[in-house]
């Protein structure tokens, strides 16, 4: 058993899993389960090495401030290891990030800066741009710009490499890797140039994103968007060694996402959205091989950070990543059907503090209240606070008493227009079919059905 005495000596000695159950072809395909690191991804190996490297330098010192561009992992990293130093940190992320990566970040320490995902580089609110910018204007601060730091790919060179070489062996015919930084191919191509010149490599790439095409072209392309978080770039980072990519594979989000989703079911294995590409790439390279090989590809960070997105069977329909029978009717606006437990509700004898903290916890603005199988009301907001605004004590009265019993009903045969007209309103539409109570409709519905629509 190891024993540590911080947890910058856990980073890193992750263990390696031979894929059992998803069907490999002739290959035998194996993990490496980075997402057992003390800050949940690889990206912890690159910041200790990114810190290390700039303490050993001379460029931070006590009271300074770092300050990167992230899609997430690579924040953590850093704030696992400034928290442990003493370090201040700014992260500036995109706004596609998953919350529970940003709420981890905050839990350590780190000042968040969100800015958008649908620009590119250039653009003053791009996220590399505006972290340097920050950097210029912030005394005692260091930059620590992954995408152009030398201390990025040693850390794979010096240590991803030589434990996969070992736990393989010394047999490792090809290497499924992302690029996101660019530091986890290059350093690892470094090694294994020296070790086992033989091994290809093979990258999985984001559909939206430029890199797969630059492999098979030598052109940069024109980039778009995709939901996987961390990897996929609109341009080539400075520190990316392509050079030895053999093969290249565009991954789009739903499969990443479905495939993700089945490595849990499968193998027992909680990951997230880049390791579905990697898995997914993987498991096309391994299944055309001709002849038998070994091949590896990591488990990048774990599922925790997705739970609310890509295993959120909501987040997945909502997004059009679940595919649900279409009914032609209203019922394809309503993604969360009340047989299937998908409504959250009150009773009319809960209080109102209850029906506030459900509220709160699934972040709705007014819940219908369910009596014998039937909505008896709907309570919102306004109405809780009209109860409470004078006395506190309030919260205990009962739902019935401040629920509202105006209720605007419509059938599934009832025309979008009619519902368009409530929701223009600022009605709920509370959908019926067969005599049952079937679901809401609200803004959001109707928004989510349009985009859907839109592809």
């Amino acid at each position: 058993m190891q024993k540590a005495d911080n947890a910058i000596e856990l980073i890193g000695n992750t263990p390696l899993l031979q894929v059992r159950n998803l069907g490999t072809g002739p290959c035998k395909l194996f993990l490496k389960l980075e997402n057992q690191n003390p800050g949940g991804s690889i990206k912890d190996r690159i910041g200790l090495s990114m810190i290390d490297a700039a303490e050993r330098e001379g460029k931070i010192r006590k009271g300074s401030t770092l300050i990167e561009a992230t899609a997430g992992n690579t924040g953590l990293g850093l704030a696992l290891v400034a928290a442990q130093k003493g370090y201040k940190l700014i992260l500036v992320i995109p706004d596609k990030m998953s919350q529970e990566k940003i709420s981890h970040l905050r839990a350590l320490g780190a000042q968040i800066v969100l800015t958008r995902s649908d620009v590119e580089k250039g653009h003053p609110e791009y996220y590399q741009d505006l972290a340097e910018k920050l950097s210029r204007e912030t005394p005692q601060s260091f930059y620590v710009n992954q995408f152009n730091n030398p201390a990025n790919p040693a850390a794979h060179e010096q240590t991803t490499g030589p434990e996969i070489w070992e736990q393989m062996e010394h047999r490792v015919d090809a290497v499924v890797c992302g690029v996101g930084s660019g530091g986890t191919i290059t350093g690892l191509s470094r090694f294994f140039a020296r070790v086992s010149p033989q091994t290809e490599f093979v990258l999985a790439d984001p559909a939206g994103s430029v890199l797969a095409a630059y492999i098979q072209t030598k052109k940069l392309g024109q980039a778009g968007s995709w939901f996987v978080e961390g990897i996929g770039e609109d341009f080539i980072p400075p520190i990316a060694d392509l050079s030895r990519v053999a093969k290249a594979y565009t991954i789009d989000d739903a499969e990443s996402f479905s495939t993700a989703r089945e490595l849990l079911r499968s193998e027992g294995v909680l990951a997230g959205s880049s390791t579905g590409t990697l898995l997914a790439a993987a498991l096309r390279y391994c299944r055309q091989s001709p002849e038998p090989r070994r091949v590896v590809t990591f488990v990048c960070d774990t599922g925790n950070k997705y739970l609310s997105k890509m295993f959120n069977d909501y987040w997945m329909a909502d997004q059009g990543f679940l595919k649900r029978a279409s009914c032609a009717d209203l019922r394809d606006l309503v993604s969360r059907p009340f047989a299937e437990g998908g409504v959250c509700a009150v009773k009319p004898d809960d209080t109102l503090l209850t029906a506030y903290r459900r509220m709160r916890l699934y972040d709705y603005s007014q819940l219908p209240v369910i009596e014998d199988g039937k909505v008896a009301g709907l309570l919102d907001e306004s109405d809780i606070l009209m109860a409470v605004q004078k006395d506190a004590a309030n919260y205990a009265q009962l739902v019935r008493n401040h629920m509202t019993h105006k209720l605007v009903t419509v059938q599934a045969s009832t025309p979008l227009a009619k519902v368009v007209s409530m929701l223009d309103q600022g009605l709920v539409a509370l959908l019926y079919h067969e005599d049952k109570f079937y679901g809401l409709i609200t803004r959001v519905d109707l928004l989510n059905h349009l985009r859907r629509k839109l592809g």
